[in-house]
């Protein structure tokens, strides 16, 4: 009964290891387009982790709840969880976050040869969530608020930019996407805001009173209404409204 818990976990696992084997599979492309020039692409093939990483985080919610309700939490489940957050919110993120800058500087002349060195700042995101979770693995003071953005907030904005890349319709955004500082900054902010110590809201706190929900009623609102206006934009808009109301509201117990 206890192992049922890290079964989930493992589940996990597996769905961050197929997110970065779609991710590694959607390899750079040519096309030619109508008037005869070459394009490189991402082919869509990409959106597949972004599915699967959206698995991770229903199945990593599930782990935890499942813990509680057999009452068989345990320090291995929680070794466990942070080893398997680490691939589905950290490496895989980090890897689309590679892929897209070789996209960006491949719109250049002789992009596809630029140097690694240029790329290697995505993985600046997986270095400081792995960070993150080791402090909270010693950190007991985090019961009822995290310190810090958790990584799996962090791992689904990451899996909504190539769907927003390919859905959105959008030539602000796909050119926002393109553009290789767009993703230096997002990844030095998150990575930031995974290692900094600001306090930040989560739904563990004893007793429940509408005081302590609005932070995320408000979130799960605005998610909505971005979401059906806006699709896929809806993740980051609710990322930045959880950044701006954990920051707001105090951190109920």
């Amino acid at each position: 009964m206890k192992q049922i818990p890290n079964l989930f976990t493992l589940l996990n696992l597996l769905a961050g290891c197929l997110a970065i084997v779609a991710i590694m599979q959607s390899g750079l492309t040519l096309s030619v387009d109508a008037i005869g020039e070459n394009l490189v692409v991402i082919p869509e093939k990409i959106w597949l982790a972004s599915l699967f990483i959206g698995l991770a985080a229903v199945v990593d919610f599930l782990d935890g709840f499942v813990a509680r309700m057999l009452q068989v939490p345990s320090e291995l489940g929680k070794q466990l969880d942070s080893l398997a957050d680490t691939v589905s919110f950290g490496v895989a993120p980090g890897l689309i976050a590679y892929q897209f800058l070789r996209l960006c500087f491949a719109q250049q002349e002789d992009g596809l040869d630029i140097s690694t060195l240029w790329l290697l700042p995505a993985f600046i995101l997986p270095c400081a969530g792995a960070y993150r979770l080791a402090r909270f693995n010693i950190d007991h003071s985090q019961g009822y608020g995290f310190k810090g953005v958790p990584i799996p907030a962090v791992g689904l904005l990451f899996a909504s930019f190539p769907l927003i890349y390919w859905y959105s319709g959008s030539d602000f955004l796909i050119n926002l996407m393109l553009n290789k500082w767009f993703w230096y900054g997002t990844v030095l902010l998150c990575s930031y805001l995974m290692v900094s110590r600001l306090p930040m809201l989560a739904l563990k706190f004893s007793g429940i009173t509408t005081r302590k929900l609005l932070p995320f009623l408000i979130i799960a609102l605005l998610a909505l209404a971005s979401g059906l206006s806006f699709g896929w934009l809806a993740v980051p808009i609710a990322f930045i409204a959880y950044v701006i109301l954990s920051l707001t509201f105090k951190q109920p117990e």
